[in-house]
């Protein structure tokens, strides 16, 4: 049996580039590296030692883009190149249309709540469409599922991720920057409640060696996808936070404003903050961290509250994110049986599958 070809989109990317770089190792896949951009995807690709040829240069608005797939006989496309908030599904759809397998690192509520309407035709063509490869919703409701039985009756769903100074990509920056100050709903009690992008301040205590963190309201698609995929649960709520305490009240600060309308938006903040990030890098803490919290009834009839933890040291958090593609498409490698059709990625790996995927990094898992 031949090798499996995996195409990733934005492979020299802030994601893309880590996804190939595990990929790469794995003797049973051929690994292209694509993007708009030739001559990056080809030194990418070198510095890998990959052959030349597996640089491609490719873009994902292509209109002969399903054909391009069928040409470099890729079996799987990995999407990395975000932000994916306002992007349509022609990747996918492409994908589906050259009988391959895809997968993206979406965090788009919408985009990631939506990869449903692809179903049909992913079943026709006998492939696996899945978005929201990522923390969320991959391992946060891996984390939910681990710790479901033990539950008569879960209530509550609050999680959170901390970043270290390593700055996620433009591309990512732009996708959060463009939801701040701008009203969401999540669930709060049994109802569906309003709220605003990186509003909401909280301070949150990890677990060392992170410790606290300030924490601010994210749209993320788990508020969608939770209630749906736990009946009974009455308050889903997501934060997030900068490693930089200035940075991330600098952000909060200019949320109201947009919340305020004084503002439109913070998108063209994205590329300067991004830009300073990387010039604070070595004074801001290399940990980060992430906790789903889980209430309910245990099944003795008592209250239960569980708090799963995940921390990073040395930078490596962002490979997280990472870990749900590497370890897809590892399975798909390797001929394991996967499902056909499009959905969100949710049930599709165990906790311990995902962590699989990124044991070579400081990263450690502190189960409830």
């Amino acid at each position: 049996m031949g090798k499996h070809t995996i195409l990733v989109l934005g492979g020299y990317g802030f994601f893309g580039s880590r996804i190939c770089q595990e990929l790469a190792a794995d003797s049973g896949i051929r690994v292209l590296v694509a993007g708009r951009d030739g001559k990056r995807a080809l030194a990418f690709a070198t510095e890998l030692g990959l052959a030349a040829d597996q640089a491609v240069t490719l873009d994902a608005q292509a209109p002969d883009l399903s054909a391009r797939l069928v040409e470099l006989g890729v079996k799987t496309v990995i999407h990395t190149a975000g932000p994916f908030q306002g992007q349509g599904y022609e990747v996918a759809r492409a994908a589906i249309a050259a009988g391959a397998n895809y997968i993206d690192l979406a965090d788009g509520r919408d985009f990631v709540a939506g990869i449903g309407a692809l179903d049909q035709a992913a079943r026709e063509a006998g492939v696996f469409v899945t978005s929201g490869a990522s923390s969320l919703p991959a391992l946060s409701s891996a984390v939910v599922d681990q710790y479901l039985p033990r539950f008569r009756q879960l209530d509550t769903i609050r999680h959170g991720i901390g970043s270290g100074a390593r700055s996620p990509g433009l591309a990512t920056m732009r996708g959060v920057f463009s939801y701040c100050g701008k009203p969401f709903r999540w669930l709060q009690r049994g109802r569906w409640v309003p709220q605003w992008g990186w509003l909401n301040l909280r301070r949150y205590r990890f677990p060392e060696p992170v410790g606290p963190r300030w924490l601010s309201s994210i749209n993320v698609p788990d508020l969608l996808l939770f209630p749906e995929r736990y009946p009974g649960v009455k308050t889903v709520r997501f934060q997030a936070g900068f490693a930089g305490t200035l940075g991330h009240l600098f952000v909060w600060c200019a949320s109201w404003l947009v919340r305020l309308q004084l503002l439109p938006s913070l998108v063209s903040l994205a590329q300067p903050l991004h830009a300073m990030s990387a010039w604070m890098e070595p004074w801001i803490s290399d940990k980060g961290g992430m906790f789903v919290s889980l209430e309910g009834t245990g099944h003795d009839g008592e209250k239960l509250k569980l708090d799963w933890h995940l921390v990073a040291a040395q930078n490596h958090g962002p490979w997280i994110p990472c870990g749900a593609s590497i370890a897809l498409a590892r399975k798909l490698a390797a001929g394991l049986p996967m499902p056909s059709g499009a959905m969100a990625c949710m049930g599709q790996l165990s906790v311990k599958d995902y962590l699989a995927a990124l044991q070579r990094f400081d990263i450690q898992e502190l189960p409830a």
